[in-house]
């Protein structure tokens, strides 16, 4: 295929599209101050008594290799552009027909270069890159919902293992006759919570149901919600008082020796009536534990609400799991369509997604959020 001056408008329109994305990312990361803190986590990284932390230094080396990672992307797609328009220009004034040609070629494919970097930009909150929490509860349909909320955790932790993050159930409570009514899965990897995060809302699903003898079409409701796991530099503020702290004998998720003493925690943040509850691990001190970490992590969220000013108050507050509230609809009958109704993306491939295949769902999340940064 040739690419002549005929292309020459949809290269420009790649070539601004581009410079778009290389704006974007440079605006997100605040390029000034992402180089100076390079710079000083190279520093300090230099120092002798560096590794006498191992566990603050890897926490530093992480940071830095965020920083350079994005830093590098930058740098690496301007460069490649620049030396294509430089060829291209060249070639243009020669009249060199064949390396015009490869000129375009080389710029086009750019291109998803191009939408790479700009998915990073989009991830630039204050917590991001962090690990987070993941919490399933099965709404309004009984036996249904509990069914469909097993099919949402399979296809989160499919998505997760796409990834390369890895998962660990917290908490689970199991449907009476199948399936589960909650769950909260912890996600571990770069950027988990800004992708996760645009899973928050109510998922509707349509179907032929599997425990109805009347092979009737049932609809089922289960809500997501998403929290980031809280680096200790960030100080959430708990006092003990506040706190009403119960103990139980674990069910369901971590084996059976995990339920043969009163090991699982169960934690009420009584002024905000936030629960959390852990049962994953053998000693009710884990527990314990990873349950406060939840916590911190849901009051975090809360205040990360308030500073966006998003329609949706603090998560505690649940609005009911059913009609008017969701934010996808998974119909498996009488036709195959999953459509995010947040930003329209629809697809055929219901398999493909509950095997999680989310990411253009995710994506078009994120992009919604450009326009502000951009702005």
């Amino acid at each position: 295929m040739m690419y002549t001056n005929k292309m020459k408008s949809e290269i420009e329109k790649i070539i601004n599209q581009i410079n778009s994305s290389l704006d974007l990312l440079k605006k997100s990361i605040d390029w000034d101050k992402a180089n100076n803190k390079l710079k000083e986590l190279e520093a300090i990284s230099l120092q002798k008594d560096f590794w006498d932390n191992p566990e603050k230094a890897q926490k530093i080396m992480q940071e830095k290799s965020i920083i350079e990672r994005k830093i590098n992307s930058y740098n690496n797609l301007k460069d490649s552009l620049d030396d294509n328009l430089e060829i291209l220009s060249m070639a243009e004034q020669e009249n060199d027909k064949g390396l015009i040609n490869d000129a375009e070629k080389s710029i086009i494919s750019l291109q998803e270069k191009s939408r790479i970097v700009q998915l990073e930009a989009l991830l630039c909150g204050e917590v991001d890159g962090n690990n987070c929490f993941l919490e399933i509860n099965a709404g309004a349909g009984g036996t249904e919902s509990c069914d469909w909320a097993n099919m949402v955790l399979r296809m989160y932790s499919r998505w997760a293992n796409s990834r390369g993050f890895k998962t660990e159930v917290i908490e689970q409570s199991n449907g009476e006759e199948a399936g589960i009514k909650s769950t909260t899965i912890h996600i571990k990897g770069e950027n988990a919570y800004g992708w996760a995060k645009t899973e928050q809302g109510v998922h509707r699903l349509v179907r032929i149901s599997p425990f109805d003898s009347s092979a009737r079409r049932h609809t089922s409701f289960c809500s997501v919600a998403v929290y980031p796991e809280i680096d200790n530099d960030i100080n959430i503020e708990i006092k003990e008082k506040d706190l009403k702290i119960d103990t139980y004998r674990a069910s369901g998720a971590g084996g059976q020796h995990v339920n043969t003493t009163d090991s699982a925690v169960r934690i009420h943040h009584i002024p905000s009536k936030v629960v959390v509850q852990c049962q994953n691990q053998r000693s009710q001190h884990k527990n314990r534990d990873e349950a406060m970490k939840m916590l911190k992590a849901k009051l975090y969220e809360i205040e990360l609400q308030k500073k966006e000013q998003q329609a949706n108050k603090e998560h505690e507050q649940k609005t009911d799991i059913g009609w008017g509230h969701q934010i996808r609809s998974y119909v498996l009958h009488p036709y195959q369509m999953i459509k995010d109704l947040r930003t329209n993306i629809e697809t055929s491939n219901t398999t493909g997604v509950l095997d999680g295949e989310l990411d253009s769902f995710m994506e078009a999340v994120l992009a919604l959020k450009s326009k502000g940064i951009k702005s």
